[in-house]
C-alpha cells in the first residue's frame, strides 16, 4: 500500500493501514514538519517513523509489534512518475493520494493509472462533481488498457472520497446530539443513538439493533471518555443479546432508520429561500399602514351613518377625499365638510408612508443576497465557528437536517460564506477570540457550540469563553493533538460535569473510510463510540466464508461485525455508492435495502449486505491476514 499526502490525514492512513489491516506502507510525503502534521516537529525520515509509532501508540495503548513493520518512507514534495515508481506503484495493490490540494492529487493518479491500469486507486477530492467525472475517467483508463479486467474489480478500482464529507455527519451530529451518528445508506439516514439500557426481564425495542455497550465511567466526571476500555467495564461494541440484558446500569448505542432527518423545525425557520413579508416591510411600518386602514374605514362608515348613502358609495367618496380628487363640499352639510377635511388630513399621512414602504422594499430586496444577521430572539440554535471546507460541509449538513444554525467567520470571502448566504443562514463575521462576536451570535441562548476554525487554540478558547457566557452549554471542538485533545476534554469535563464536551478529529473519523476503500471495498461510514469506531460498509457475500452459505444469525460474530440490511436490488440495477445520500443522476431513487432480516435467512453469494463492523474485524473480513488477536485495540477518538 502506497500513501501520499501531506497532512495529519496521511500519517493516520498510513497508521491504520499498518496496526489495524496488517499491510506494507510506504508513506511519500515532504520534508519538513508541515508534512508530518501535528505529531511532528523537525523535518527527516526517522521523525516521521518515531511519529507514526506514537500516533500508533495512542490508538492501540500499546507499541506496535512486530507484525506491524515501520512505513517505508519516500520524501517527495509531489507525486510524480518518478517518485510514483520509486515508492513501488507497479508492484503496489493500492495508492491513496491525500494531498489537500486537488489539482495535485488528480496529477497523481493519472500519472499512477498510467503506470499501473490494474492499481486501486483511494483520490481525496472535495470537489464533488470533478470527483465523479474522475473515477468514470480513471475507471475507462484502466478497461481500455485492461480489456478483460473483471467488472467488480473495475467497479473498486477508483474510489473518490472527501475528508470533509466523510466526517461532517459525525461533527453535526456531535453538537446536536451529544453522542448521537448519523450515516447515509442507500438514500436513507441511519441514526445511532444513545439510550437508557432495557433492565433485567424487560424486552429491548425490536426495532432497534444495538451498536454498542458504553463505558461504565461515561457518567464519572474525573474520568476519560472510554478511559476504561482495555477492562470489563469499557465500551464494547457489537455486543450479542445476551449481554446487553445483562449490562444494566449502562448505556448502549442503538441503530435505527429514519425517515425524517432531524427534529421538527420551529415554527420560525432560520433559513428560507424566498424572502418573508416581514423582511419586506418593518413592523412599525405595518402598525402605521394598519392605523391608516382603520382610519380610512371609520371615515367611510360615519360618512355612510351621515348621508345616508350606500356603504359602497360611502367608501368610494371617503377614497376620493383620501386622494384629493373629489370636488370640494362647499355647498354640503357641515357633517360632511368635516369628513372631506379628515379624509384630507388622512391621505397626506399616506404619501409618506407609500415612500417608505417602496424604500423598505427596495432596501430587503437588495440585501437579499447579503449576510443575514441572526433574528432577536433567536434562542435553541446552534452556533458553527469557522466556514472552511469542514465547516461547510458541516453547515449543509445541519441545513438537511432542518437545524437551525448561526455561523461565526473571520474571513468574509471563506468558502463556506457563498454557501450560508445562498441558505440565508445568519452569519457573523469577526474573529471569534474577540468581545461581542459569541455574543452577537446568541450564544448566550444557543443549544450548542461547534468550533470547527482549523487552529486548535482559537477553538478551545471560544469553548472557554462560550461556558463562561453559558455553562451548561454543549460543545464540540474540533482538535489535531491527541494528547492536547485528552487534556482538554478531561478538564472541560471535570469543571462543568453536568454540560456535554466532545473533542473530534477530522483526520481521525476520515482514515477508516480511506483505509477500508483502499482495501477494495465501499465504505458507508464510521461513527465514534467513546474512543472506539464502528465502521458500516457494504460488500458482496461471494468470496467471503464468514458469510457465504451462513444465516444471519449464524454470521454474526459478536464484538467483530454484524449484518444489518440486504440489498434486495437486481445485481445489474445496483448503484455502486450506496453512501451517496442522493442518486448521481439526481433523480428519484427507490430504496433496495431491507433492515429487519429473518435470523433464519441465508446469504447467498450475489447478496450485498450492509454491516457493522470493528476495524479489526473489518481487516479480518477484507485482508490477507487473519492474525488472532495478541492485545486489546483501543481506537483514537481525538
Amino acid at each position: 500500500m502506497i500513501v501520499c499526502g501531506d497532512d495529519a490525514l496521511a500519517h493516520r492512513l498510513a497508521t491504520e493501514l499498518r496496526d489495524v489491516y496488517r499491510e506494507h506502507v510506504t508513506l511519500v510525503c515532504p520534508d519538513g514538519a508541515s508534512a508530518a502534521g501535528p505529531g511532528l516537529a523537525a523535518p527527516g525520515q526517522g521523525r516521521a517513523s518515531v511519529f507514526l509509532g506514537r500516533v500508533s501508540a495512542a490508538m492501540t495503548g500499546t507499541p506496535a509489534g512486530p507484525a506491524a513493520a515501520a512505513p517505508a518512507i519516500v520524501e517527495a514534495d509531489e507525486p510524480a512518475e518518478t517518485v510514483l515508481v520509486s515508492a513501488g506503484v507497479t508492484r503496489a495493490a493500492a495508492l491513496a493520494l491525500v494531498y489537500d490540494d486537488d489539482e495535485t492529487n488528480i496529477r497523481g493518479a493519472l500519472a499512477a493509472r498510467r503506470l499501473n491500469p490494474g492499481l486501486r486507486l483511494v483520490v481525496r477530492l472535495y470537489n464533488r462533481k470533478l470527483g465523479q467525472h474522475l473515477e468514470q475517467l480513471l475507471d475507462q483508463a484502466a478497461l481500455v488498457t485492461r480489456p478483460g479486467m473483471d467488472p467488480a474489480v473495475l467497479d473498486a478500482s477508483t474510489t473518490v472520497l472527501s475528508d470533509a464529507d466523510t466526517a461532517a455527519p459525525a461533527l453535526a451530529a456531535s453538537a446536536v446530539a451529544g453522542t448521537s451518528k448519523v450515516v447515509h445508506a442507500d438514500g436513507l439516514l441511519l441514526r445511532a443513538r444513545e439510550r437508557t439500557p432495557p433492565g433485567l426481564g424487560e424486552l429491548a425495542d425490536p426495532s432497534l439493533c444495538t451498536l454498542a455497550l458504553l463505558s461504565a465511567t461515561t457518567t464519572d466526571p474525573a474520568g476519560e471518555e472510554g478511559s476504561d476500555s482495555s477492562g470489563a467495564g469499557g465500551p464494547q461494541l457489537l455486543p450479542d443479546p445476551c449481554m446487553v440484558a445483562s449490562a444494566t446500569g449502562r448505556g448502549t448505542v442503538v441503530l435505527e432508520a429514519v425517515t425524517h432527518t432531524g427534529p421538527p423545525v420551529p415554527a420560525r425557520r432560520l433559513a428560507r429561500r424566498g424572502i418573508r413579508f416581514s423582511e419586506l416591510f418593518s413592523r412599525r411600518l405595518r402598525w402605521a399602514v394598519a392605523g391608516l386602514g382603520l382610519a380610512v374605514v371609520a371615515l367611510a362608515v360615519a360618512s355612510w351613518l351621515t348621508t345616508g348613502d350606500h356603504p359602497l358609495h360611502a367608501a368610494y367618496v371617503t377614497l376620493l377625499d383620501l386622494f384629493s380628487i373629489n370636488d370640494p363640499a362647499v355647498d354640503e352639510p357641515l357633517s360632511r365638510q368635516v369628513l372631506q377635511l379628515l379624509a384630507g388630513l388622512v391621505g397626506l399621512a399616506l404619501l409618506p408612508l407609500l415612500v417608505a414602504g417602496a424604500l423598505e422594499a427596495l432596501g430587503a430586496f437588495r440585501s437579499a443576497s447579503a449576510l443575514r444577521r441572526p433574528p432577536r430572539g433567536l434562542s435553541g440554535h446552534l452556533v458553527l465557528l469557522g466556514l472552511g471546507k469542514v465547516g461547510t460541509r458541516v453547515l449543509a449538513q445541519l441545513r438537511d437536517l432542518d437545524i437551525p444554525v448561526v455561523c461565526v467567520e473571520e474571513d468574509p470571502e471563506a468558502r463556506g460564506v457563498a454557501l450560508a448566504r445562498r441558505l440565508r443562514v445568519p452569519i457573523v463575521i469577526g474573529d471569534v477570540t474577540q468581545e461581542g462576536v459569541l455574543e452577537a451570535a446568541k450564544i448566550h441562548r444557543a443549544h450548542a457550540l461547534l468550533a470547527l476554525t482549523s487552529s486548535d487554540t482559537t477553538n478551545l478558547e471560544a469553548a472557554l469563553y462560550a461556558r463562561t457566557v453559558k455553562p451548561d452549554l454543549r460543545v464540540s471542538l474540533r482538535l489535531y493533538d491527541d494528547d492536547f485533545a485528552t487534556a482538554v476534554y478531561r478538564t472541560l469535563r471535570a469543571a462543568h460535569p453536568d454540560a456535554v464536551t466532545r473533542s473530534r478529529s477530522v483526520s481521525h473519523l476520515a482514515a477508516p473510510a480511506f483505509a477500508g476503500a483502499m482495501m477494495g471495498r465501499q465504505i458507508l461510514g464510521a461513527i465514534p463510540v467513546e474512543r472506539r469506531v464502528l465502521v458500516f460498509a457494504a460488500l458482496v457475500v461471494a468470496g467471503h466464508r464468514q458469510l457465504e452459505g451462513r444465516t444471519i444469525e449464524e454470521a454474526f460474530r459478536p464484538g467483530a461485525w454484524r449484518v444489518l440490511a440486504l440489498d434486495t436490488t437486481a445485481p445489474a440495477d445496483r448503484r455502486p455508492d450506496l453512501a451517496s445520500p442522493h442518486p448521481a443522476d439526481g433523480g428519484h431513487h427507490a430504496t433496495g435495502l431491507v433492515w429487519n432480516l429473518h435470523p433464519g435467512y441465508v446469504l447467498k453469494p450475489d447478496d450485498r449486505v450492509v454491516l457493522a463492523a470493528t476495524r479489526q474485524g473489518l481487516a479480518e473480513l477484507l485482508g490477507r491476514h487473519h492474525e488472532p488477536e495478541t492485545r486489546a485495540v483501543r481506537d483514537g477518538d481525538r
